[in-house]
């Protein structure tokens, strides 16, 4: 069986074209060397030094034998060094989820843009998903991380959740709406707009927390003719098919404007969800965010 020791060994005496040389550098005595390499060339059945006085010369199998075995070391050592970058999560491709209300803007833009700048040899694979979904394919191991709205109505076994920052909610209005004079509003005065938004008491993030802010007003949010999840509700509301309940960074995002609520708690939460049995790339990217965001309870 021939070894890597040998491999390396042979290298080394074909690079520098001499026993005592490859010994010295390899740290070894030269009659060990010499041992291992008759013993590589009795498991090749060919010679691969032709031994003088002055110094070995490579055989014609030792010549073909060189490009090879050179190749062979530096795939381990590829593969090595690989199998430590993986293991010590600095390497791979990390699979991560948010939600259309969670835009990659702001700190968690920057947040994200110091990681891969740090972990030059990782991708991430981004996905745009509801909650629920994310949620569910952490479980199934689709995704490795998520990043939703609170409140999580349906916490599943074995998903740990760790709150980023919380910020705050506003009234969005498109710019001819008669409302965008407003600076400031309190929840009553909107009983009578249409929302664009999905208000529902059974779904988790910004869906139950605008229903529940409204419910406390003392109404229940009236759906607009033309309404949507969230991915074009911006584009709703700016062509005047109505309002929504949504956080300060997505309206800032947009040509928008915010109406600040004068009502007390209406803000919204950020969390990173992740499986609690994470494999050494998710665990650093988690404790990267939860490192970033450890003085950012509010960031908005």
């Amino acid at each position: 069986m021939i070894s890597m020791k040998q491999l390396r060994y042979f290298v080394e005496i074909a690079e520098h074209g001499s026993f005592s040389v490859a010994a010295q550098r390899l740290f070894i005595a030269q009659s060990a060397l010499s041992r291992q390499m008759k013993e590589l060339e009795s498991n090749l059945g060919t010679l691969l030094f032709e031994r003088t006085a002055r110094q070995p010369h490579l055989t014609h199998a030792g010549l073909a034998f060189l490009p090879r075995a050179k190749s062979i070391l530096i795939d381990v050592d590829s593969a090595a060094r690989l199998a430590t970058s993986v293991g010590n999560g600095q390497s791979g491709t990390l699979r991560l989820g948010h939600a259309s209300t969670v835009p990659l803007i702001g700190k968690l833009k920057d947040a994200l843009g110091v990681y891969l700048e740090c972990m030059g040899d990782v991708q991430i694979e981004v996905s745009e998903e509801s909650s629920e979904t994310q949620l569910m394919n952490l479980v199934n191991n689709r995704i490795d991380v998520g990043l939703f709205r609170l409140p999580v109505l349906h916490q599943l076994n074995d998903i740990k959740l760790i709150t980023l920052f919380s910020e705050k909610v506003v009234v969005a209005v498109g710019p001819t709406h008669p409302l965008s004079s407003r600076q400031s509003i309190s929840l009553a005065e909107l009983r009578d707009e249409p929302f664009v938004s999905i208000a529902h008491p059974k779904r988790g993030g910004l869906s139950y927390l605008t229903f529940e802010l409204c419910a406390r007003a003392g109404f229940a949010p009236k759906s607009a003719q033309v309404y949507s999840l969230k991915t074009t509700q911006s584009l709703l509301i700016q062509a005047g098919f109505g309002i929504a309940l949504l956080p300060v960074s997505m309206v800032k995002a947009s040509s928008l404007h915010a109406i600040d609520i004068t009502d007390e708690g209406c803000e919204s939460g950020v969390v990173l969800a992740h499986h609690e049995r994470d494999s050494t790339l998710v665990a650093a990217f988690v404790e990267h965010f939860r490192e970033a965001f450890t003085d950012s309870s509010r960031v908005l």
